[in-house]
Order: C-alpha cells, then sequence, then structure tokens
C-alpha cells in the first residue's frame, strides 16, 4: 500500500503500443481525426463488475476507453487510437461526432455516491498521460452532461472539478456574480465556450452548467451564473463555427 499522500502508480498502455480491445464495441476514428477532448463518465451501475460486463456486451453497443473502479483499478477496454462507443448523440462546440474526437473514461459510481481518493488519484495519472500523448488541454475536459445537457448528469455533482482543475486537468471559475446578466448573455457564453446552445431546451443548460460549475444552486439563472459562463468562455472560448467532424 503506498505511503501516505502519495499516489498510486498505474501501468498505463503506451499509444505506440496499445492494449488489443477488450470490448467488441469499437471502430475506426471517422475521416482520420485524433482525439482532442477527453469525456468523463460515471458507471450508475451497482458495481465496477457489472459495469465491466455491460461494456463489454456487444449486445449493449456501449463501451468506453477506460474504467477505474472504486479502489483505483484500472482496465483500459479500447485502445486511446480506436473509437468506443461512449458519448452517443450530442455535441461540444462544432463538433457532432464526440466519439471520433474524444478518449471516454467510466468511473465506476452509482450516480450520488463521493467518488474515493484512490479513484480520483488513478484518474488524475491516468489523464496526465493521455493529455501528454494526445496535446488534450484542459478546457477540452468535459462532462458527460456538459455535451449531452438535459438527457445527462454524469459525472455529476459529487464530483470535483474543481480539484480537478487545480491539478491542471480542466477548468473552473469562481467569478463573482457582481457583473451584468440574463439570458442573452449567458447563452453568447455557453456557446462560446462549447455548450450545444440551440440544442437543448435553456432550463437543461442552465442544470449542465450548475452540474459542473455551480453544483448546489438551485432556482433561476442567477448573476452568479452569468459571472462564471463569461469568465468561461473570455478566457477557455473559441468560435465554435469550425469543421463539425
Amino acid at each position: 500500500m503506498p505511503a501516505s499522500g502519495t499516489r498510486p502508480r498505474i501501468a498505463v498502455p503506451a499509444a505506440t503500443e496499445p492494449a488489443p480491445p477488450v470490448s467488441p464495441n469499437h471502430g475506426a476514428r471517422r475521416g482520420g481525426v485524433l482525439p482532442d477532448i477527453i469525456v468523463l463518465h460515471h458507471t450508475a451501475m451497482a458495481s465496477a463488475a457489472a459495469a465491466h460486463a455491460r461494456l463489454c456486451d456487444p449486445e449493449a453497443e456501449v463501451s468506453a476507453h477506460y474504467l477505474i473502479d472504486e479502489r483505483g483499478g484500472l482496465r483500459q477496454l479500447v485502445p486511446e487510437a480506436l473509437r468506443a462507443w461512449h458519448a452517443g448523440a450530442g455535441r461540444w462546440g462544432a463538433v457532432r461526432d464526440v466519439n471520433s474526437r474524444s478518449i471516454g473514461i467510466e468511473l465506476a459510481n452509482r450516480g450520488d455516491d463521493p467518488y474515493p481518493a484512490p479513484q480520483v488519484a488513478a484518474l488524475e495519472e491516468l489523464m496526465r498521460g493521455i493529455m501528454a500523448r494526445w496535446r488534450i488541454p484542459p478546457e477540452r475536459v468535459i462532462a458527460h452532461s456538459d455535451m449531452a445537457p438535459g438527457r445527462k448528469t454524469d459525472p455529476g455533482r459529487r464530483f470535483d472539478w474543481r480539484g480537478l482543475a487545480r491539478a491542471g486537468l480542466s477548468v473552473w471559475s469562481d467569478a463573482d456574480g457582481s457583473g451584468p446578466g440574463g439570458w442573452p448573455e449567458f447563452e453568447r457564453g455557453a456557446a462560446r465556450f462549447g455548450y450545444p446552445v440551440g440544442d437543448v431546451a435553456r432550463e437543461d443548460l442552465l442544470s449542465a452548467f450548475r452540474l459542473r460549475f455551480r453544483p448546489w444552486a438551485t432556482g433561476p439563472l442567477a448573476a452568479a451564473d452569468c459571472a462564471r459562463m463569461a469568465d468561461l468562455a473570455a478566457r477557455f472560448g473559441v468560435d465554435q463555427r469550425g469543421p463539425s467532424a
């Protein structure tokens, strides 16, 4: 067992020597694109073993590149160079085929449980390798709920996005609510940051944003929502009208 305060070492297969697929649910990345997004999920199942079985069931037609159990155990199911079936319908910015442009990581969690420290440590070490191999910046690490508001809620409000950002593996905002706000400003910022504005209802967009950036907030759109969205858009937003591969 590692000494207190140290992260467990994880053997992650090198991108140049990929392990053979464990899950049959995969294919080639369409159009020859490379991954530039990481999508984080929770399994919403009773156990990691049950999730592993489903992700490897050809009739389920779902998979991910990696599964991390509650103790930090890592299983690679699909090589990073291949297209796993984890994102489904949805969009992030101009990207509509998120499966072809992403690497999917499933965290064993029933849906509303805290994420154990060993699991988070394993995730962080895995992500550092993936982001270095594929040159993925922190702002391209997203929640499943970010790309599919109203349909998906994972990894949920219990996931510590602030901590992940402090580790340099995602982004965060603590902007206050003193500036101007309203739905037009919120939606403009959301679209620039990457949210699928126009494809989803306003209420679903707000819920998805809060799941990640204000996880315990309730009620109608608030100045704090607008301030944080504006801050994220200003620091990390891009013109989202590019190719939609």
